[in-house]
């Protein structure tokens, strides 16, 4: 009985595409929540991201103000870990391609 393979054009495509998705960057996300204070975010934002103070303070009023602040963008794995911190501190995040948020 014959194997049944794809064609090479075909996983050529599929590993394109592959490919592809794994240079695309991602955004992190942190959403305002009703636990966290304000000074808490922004010192999250300083301590984990080295972020200034200004930095840090723009981007915790852009979660209070207007619900979620994108804090970073790189590779999926580097925001996956981004996320999984953010959690460990208490804050709510996720990710999302960055064309898509």
């Amino acid at each position: 009985m014959p194997t049944m393979t794809a064609m090479p054009d075909v996983l050529e495509h599929v590993e394109q595409v592959q490919a592809h998705e794994l240079d695309q960057p991602y955004n992190l996300i942190v959403w305002n929540d009703p636990v966290n204070l304000m000074s808490y975010v922004s010192y999250v934002f300083r301590s984990y991201f080295g972020y200034s103070e200004s930095k840090a303070e723009k981007l915790m009023m852009q979660v209070h103000q207007d619900g979620r602040s994108t804090v970073a963008t790189g590779s999926r794995e580097k925001i996956e870990t981004d996320v999984s911190a953010m959690h460990g501190f208490g804050l709510w995040a996720t990710l999302a391609k960055a064309d898509a948020a």
